[in-house]
């Protein structure tokens, strides 16, 4: 593959792309500002065209205050960008004889359950790998995210995840779900998801420096911080292990690794001279398994179609097929489009929360596809988030609705104990001094002090600050006899449900 370039080097252009006139200096101009203006403290964009790494370049930092720019190989987490990665190595045991897109899930995984035993008999790969097993998107996440817990006991405890809706009746997505499909690879294979994610895509594709284990980091080197935002500043915080998880968003990669896995796939899985996987695989993959609905009455919508095929997104944009993803990782997000018919692909990777994964990709689609960019999709899609943002008053109603100078009616004493969840496991809640504590099982990023916040309801103070949530309560529920029944969790945000846990004292 040949070196990517710049737009100070467009003399270096092959013809093909000249001819397109593309002004590469417009596109630079417009993703520095993107940045500044989402806060994003550093990113890398890569453009794929006809087989080629056009345009690769870093912007903002590595880490805020060290000013150091990101470039073409600053590795990344992708996060559930790794999904591709897991339907593409199933697509591959299929190939094989080994799996087959409609075997029953329980047939490879006997400790596999969902919340209806008719449910758990019936649901096939194909089912968890396109979203559409009844639970509701991020149910369950509560159990993985910086869990403990190994990909096995995580899938033995999803029977205890509520039915979102019927049995393949709507679309909710499920990191859990990926999670077993992963397994389900590691039962076939006796290798690790990550191990023949390796053996089987990394390597062929020469995808030398993409990772999925965090204790290579700094043998690699160059590599982005991530950044959590809190009140409108970013700062750095640890790198979060999800190898455990990686077949459901643990690969760690760069602009020019991925360049190569977008060339890959609109290929239609050939490598060189290497048939990786069929054409019938492609076709799979990109065929939608679960379709969205679309306002047809909507003047400014982008196309007509959307679904989910498996570990990936499509839809149409402009009359274009579009073949998407994105991915967030704790302080960092990421997007990748496809247009596999003009040979098209996108990379956007990012190490903050708050980034233009969406507006970035439109804005170079529309420069490739229409020769136009009418639309600044940045300033637009900028002014949606931060209307988003504005009107979600949770934390500020749950502060507006405290009642000051109030007594919880039960003593420490009595909070004190073991508290068992069918989900998750144990909670303690234990007395340090005149502290009440909390110490999660499987979890200790969750360990935490308690405030008073009023009555029976204690605020959540995290030992550790957390990525997507901040502000959090647990209310200590009691029956008419003053015995404590159980614990109520409260903490507003969009990915990871505590309410879900429901831990009863024992």
């Amino acid at each position: 593959m040949k070196k990517p370039v710049s737009f100070l080097l467009l003399f270096l252009l092959p013809l093909s792309i000249l001819a397109q006139k593309i002004d590469f200096k417009k596109l630079d101009v417009y993703f520095e500002q993107s940045r500044k203006d989402w806060n994003t403290p550093g990113m890398a964009v890569g453009i794929v065209k006809n087989g080629e790494l056009i345009f690769a370049k870093g912007y903002g930092e590595k880490e805020i205050g060290k000013g150091v720019k990101p470039d073409e190989n600053t590795l990344f987490a992708i996060a559930s960008n790794s999904k591709a990665f897991t339907s593409a190595a199933i697509a591959l045991l299929v190939q094989e004889g080994k799996l087959g897109w409609n075997d029953k899930v329980k047939d490879h995984l006997p400790y596999f359950e969902l919340y209806d035993p008719i449910v758990t008999h019936m649901t096939t790969i194909r089912d968890i790998l396109s979203h559409r097993v009844g639970l509701g998107t991020f149910s369950g996440d509560v159990l993985w995210y910086l869990s403990e817990l190994s990909a096995e006991e995580i899938i033995k405890r999803a029977k205890h995840v509520k039915k979102a809706y019927e049995f393949r009746s709507g679309y909710g997505y499920s990191n859990v779900m990926y999670i077993t499909a992963g397994e389900i690879i590691t039962k076939v294979t006796g290798k690790s998801w990550g191990e023949f994610i390796n053996e089987r895509f990394l390597e062929p594709l020469g995808m030398h420096r993409s990772i999925y284990l965090l204790s290579e980091l700094e043998e690699k080197g160059n590599y982005a911080t991530p950044h959590g935002l809190h009140a409108g500043v970013n700062s750095p915080i640890p790198w979060a292990n999800w190898e455990h998880v990686a077949a459901t968003g643990g690969l760690i990669s760069s602009v020019k690794d991925l360049s190569n896995w977008l060339v890959f796939n609109m290929n239609d899985g050939i490598w060189g001279s290497d048939t990786l996987f069929s054409k019938g695989s492609r076709n799979i993959m990109w065929t939608p398994h679960n379709n969205f609905g679309v306002d047809h009455t909507n003047p400014a919508k982008t196309g007509d179609l959307m679904g989910y095929g498996l570990g990936w997104q499509l839809s149409d944009y402009k009359g274009h097929f579009k073949v998407s993803h994105t991915g967030g990782y704790d302080g960092m997000i990421s997007a990748i489009q496809l247009f596999p018919n003009e040979k098209l692909g996108i990379i956007v990777l990012t190490n903050g929360l708050r980034a233009p994964i969406g507006a970035l990709p439109n804005y170079i689609a529309d420069a490739f596809l229409t020769g136009k960019n009418n639309k600044d999709w940045s300033k637009d899609m900028l002014a949606s988030r931060e209307r988003r943002e504005k009107s979600d008053t949770r934390i500020a109603d749950r502060k507006a609705a405290r009642v000051a100078n109030t007594q919880p009616a039960l003593s420490k004493e009595k909070m004190v104990g073991n508290y068992q969840s069918k989900l998750y496991g144990k909670i303690e809640v234990k007395q340090e001094g005149d502290i009440l504590r909390v110490i999660y099982e499987h979890t200790p990023s969750y360990n935490c002090t308690l405030r008073h916040w009023h009555y029976d309801t204690w605020e959540i103070v995290w030992d550790v600050p957390q990525a997507w949530f901040e502000h959090g309560t647990i209310k200590f529920n009691f029956d008419n006899n003053m015995k404590i029944l159980g614990l109520e969790f409260d903490v507003p945000n969009d990915d990871i449900f505590f309410e879900e846990i429901e831990a009863m004292k024992e």
